[in-house]
Order: C-alpha cells, then structure tokens, then sequence
C-alpha cells in the first residue's frame, strides 16, 4: 500500500513506513508529509498495529525540508511551518510507539522527524544535522527539541555552524540508541519492534504518553509564532536562492 510518497506495509503486528521520494532524497515535500499523514492514521485505527517502524528508500533517511517554491511572506511562512510541524511531530502524537530506522542523511526536517520517533537506530553510515543556518533559518522544531535530548551546548553548535554530526557521535550524544552496520538496520530495527510488539498494549502507551507528558507546550507555539520573520529576510531570500542555484550565499546581515 502507498500514501503518496510514504509506502506502508505490515509484517505482522508492526507498521513499516518508509518514505519515497528519492528523486528529492526524500525531502518533507507536500507528497511525503500528506503521505505520512495518512500512514499515521492508519496505524491508529489498526487496532493490529502495535508499533511502526519509519525509514527511507534509497541511501538517505531525509534531506529536510523542499524548498522549491517557497513564499517568502510572513503569512506563506506561517502556513508552510504549520503544515511542516504536523510532520515532524507526528511521531511524538500518535499514541502508539514509532521506530526511526535512519538508513543515510538526516538533515535539517530529517533529524527533526527521527527526533520526534521514540526509539532511534542509525546505520554506521547516518549523518544528523541541522543545515537550515546556511539559508538564513534556524531549525524550529529541532531548537526546542534537540536540547532536551542532547544539551544546551551541542545543540546551539550544531544549529549556529549547521555541521552534521556522524553515527558514532550521535550514539555517544544519545541522539540514537544503537549504531549498526548498514545491512542489519532493518532486521535491529524489527527484532526491537518485535520485542515491543510482544508487551502489553495498554502499558506501552502509558510508557510513551507518560515520558512524552511534558513536551508539546510553550515551546513549540513560541517557535511556530517567531520563526516566520526569518522568511522575510534578505538573507534567507539569498540563501534559498544560493542553494537552489548551487553556489555559496553572500549574506548581507539583514
């Protein structure tokens, strides 16, 4: 079965949901996100489906965000976060526990969306980061998130350099739980999802929404309230357009 972008199958009591769109290395595009969307309700009206493991096609888990065609306009900026934040959270909201299976790139919306994932296992060949500095933009969801999982420090160096980090680092960070070679991604992933699949349903939501409680708040209206002036800067407008155009931006400060 596929939603849009998002193919989706079962193998037993565990949803598989893997994003592609290769072509765009599997950027948030308005296809993955609808697709993820409509994934995600399936998973919760399966009352089958006790876990759901998320993953990329090709080398790349997800590039972040597609910024083809983007309004630069506080207004077009709002509802771009607005729609964008449904995707990367929807991982903390469902109810039931998620899996992120990052298979390659995690960047920008990419790490955001393995960070609202419960459980993350890398391949050896995962990278993390939070690129958006070099367009101009910050990160909404992954600076208020990012910080609680691995810090203060790290994450005001990853969001103001915009360097990702390896597999290994994210390990020793407790950005993932495991690191593992790239051809047994998958099979660590469905043996933990398995493991969980065989507990009890109703403490398992309880676990997830009991660790959960606390997010979700304040934070995250502050982010989607402040971030859409950055989208009417003169520097994002040349970052955007340095990257579409393959070039290093020349940023004016304003």
């Amino acid at each position: 079965m596929k939603f849009d972008d998002v193919l989706y199958e079962k193998d037993g009591r565990v949803a598989v949901l893997t994003l592609d769109d290769q072509k765009k290395l599997n950027a948030l595009s308005p296809g993955i996100r609808q697709g993820l969307k409509e994934a995600f309700e399936e998973v919760e009206k399966d009352d089958d489906i006790k876990v759901t493991v998320i993953t990329g096609a090709g080398r790349t888990f997800c590039a972040g965000a597609d910024i083809t065609g983007f309004d630069f306009s506080p207004a077009g900026a709002k509802a771009f976060l607005n729609d964008v934040f449904q995707a990367l959270t929807i991982g903390e909201n469902v109810s039931k526990p998620v899996i992120a299976a990052v298979n390659g790139l995690a960047l920008g919306g990419g790490l955001e969306l393995a960070i609202s994932c419960d459980i993350r296992i890398a391949s050896e060949k995962a990278k993390f980061g939070v690129p958006e500095i070099n367009l101009g933009l910050l990160p909404g969801f992954a600076i208020v998130r990012l910080q609680q999982i691995i810090g203060m420090s790290k994450t005001k160096e990853m969001c103001m350099t915009g360097e990702p980090i390896s597999a290994e680092e994210a390990l020793r960070l407790n950005l993932v739980s495991k690191v593992v070679p790239s051809e047994k991604l998958m099979d660590e992933a469905m043996t933990m999802a398995g493991k969980i699949a065989e507990k009890p349903l109703l403490a398992i939501l309880l676990a997830k929404s009991a660790v959960n409680r606390h997010i979700g708040g304040e934070e995250i209206t502050y982010a989607l309230d402040s971030m859409p002036f950055l989208f009417g800067t003169e520097d994002v407008r040349e970052g955007v357009t340095a990257f579409l155009e393959k070039r290093k931006p020349v940023f004016k400060d304003r």
